[in-house]
């Protein structure tokens, strides 16, 4: 499967209260990937949530191989009524524990028994801030997870994307490189009639075997065959590596540096001025290539 590197994606979550089931704020990431040669992770989260860096950067090591990523995370707490709402049964529990602070110290202590209760360790019992700062981090996390998930699916749609127009070119390639196979014998033919039409007129000054050395020489200069034979096995081996299932960015940008070099050779070994329109066009196929090849994960 083909991922692009290029993406955006957007997800928000609410954070409900357990015990009351309101919602008690939202948050909402916003990721971003554009190309990069490796994985650069950059972030710009609430000082509250500054402890989920960590988590966040590990989640992304595990879905991506490459590209610049930039996070975003905004909080909305929810507008809360102004009602008080007096919790009874805490009420009677510090209550309870008044009292028995009483019984302990005495009639007449100078210990203040409200200081006593405030005393860390006199008192057990769950801490609430605590509970719901991992409940909240559960939910940040779980929403950061479904903005991943949207993020990859559209890497994927922008990568499939892109390996259909590369296919394209892989196939405009091909019909190139057999219209230069097709005209070859005519260019050689036509290579050899003149070399030889220019060499008799010093016949009579050269050995006709050394005349058809230099022919024979010529030609073999001329031949293209090893170049064409290169760029079809080349385009064969990059519509393969299109249809693995890894990332394949660095294969893909090898090969436009191989299907290049064979182009430019072709340009260079050029006879004709129709095979060197040709090798222009192939270049100009490449380029291309290799411009979509550099957003391809």
């Amino acid at each position: 499967m083909v991922y692009s590197m290029t993406a955006f994606a957007r997800h928000s979550g609410e954070h409900i209260q357990a015990d009351t089931q309101i919602a008690t704020g939202r948050f909402i990431w916003e990721v971003r990937s554009v190309n990069s040669r490796y994985l650069e992770l950059h972030f710009r989260l609430p000082d509250a949530f500054r402890d989920l860096e960590p988590l966040l950067r590990e989640q992304l090591k595990q879905r991506f191989q490459r590209g610049k990523i930039e996070v975003f995370l905004k909080y909305q707490a929810q507008e809360q009524q102004s009602q008080l709402r007096v919790n009874e049964a805490l009420v009677r529990d510090l209550n309870n524990a008044a009292d028995q602070i009483a019984a302990i110290i005495g009639p007449g202590n100078t210990l203040d028994v409200l200081r006593l209760m405030q005393w860390p360790g006199v008192l057990d019992g769950h801490d609430d801030n605590e509970v719901n700062s991992k409940a909240m981090e559960q939910t940040a996390l779980s929403s950061f997870a479904e903005c991943l998930t949207a993020l990859s699916n559209a890497r994927q749609r922008e990568g499939q994307a892109l390996a259909e127009l590369i296919r394209q070119r892989l196939d405009q390639i091909d019909t190139h490189v057999a219209a230069v196979d097709k005209h070859m014998p005519e260019a050689l033919a036509a290579q050899r009639q003149q070399l030889h039409d220019k060499l008799s007129e010093f016949k009579d000054t050269l050995d006709p075997q050394r005349i058809e050395q230099e022919m024979i020489l010529a030609a073999q200069k001329a031949d293209i065959a090893e170049e064409t034979d290169r760029l079809r096995t080349h385009t064969h081996e990059v519509r393969d590596i299109l249809s693995r299932d890894e990332p394949i960015g660095r294969r893909l940008d090898f090969m436009m540096q191989e299907l290049n070099r064979e182009a430019n050779t072709l340009s260079s070994k050029s006879i004709r001025s129709d095979i060197t329109r040709i090798a222009v066009d192939l270049k100009v196929l490449i380029e291309q290539m290799r411009e979509q090849v550099q957003n391809i994960e």
